[in-house]
């Protein structure tokens, strides 16, 4: 029977305990800022379309593009609205 001592299973608890951390901290490390510019340039990018239907794609691109002007002029007119 081949028993470590204590001494060597808490240090190998501790080296999991660690790697674990390690770990996780690059998960919540990561600047939020730069998984939603990600997550906003796949969705614009129309990255989850069919790639073989480029018409499907480019109408996408195209309308979530446009979606996007549409916001940033109304967001505008409501500014330029309420600060009169």
């Amino acid at each position: 029977m081949s028993h470590k001592p204590p001494h060597d299973e808490r240090e190998d608890e501790a080296r999991k305990v660690i790697e674990r951390v390690e770990r996780d901290s690059e998960i919540v490390g990561r600047s939020s800022f730069v998984r939603a510019a990600g997550k906003a340039r796949d969705h614009l990018t129309a990255a989850e379309a069919d790639a073989d239907d480029p018409v499907e794609v480019w109408g996408r691109r195209v309308g979530r593009i446009l979606s996007v002007i549409a916001f940033i002029v109304l967001a505008l007119w409501l500014f330029a609205y309420l600060t009169r």
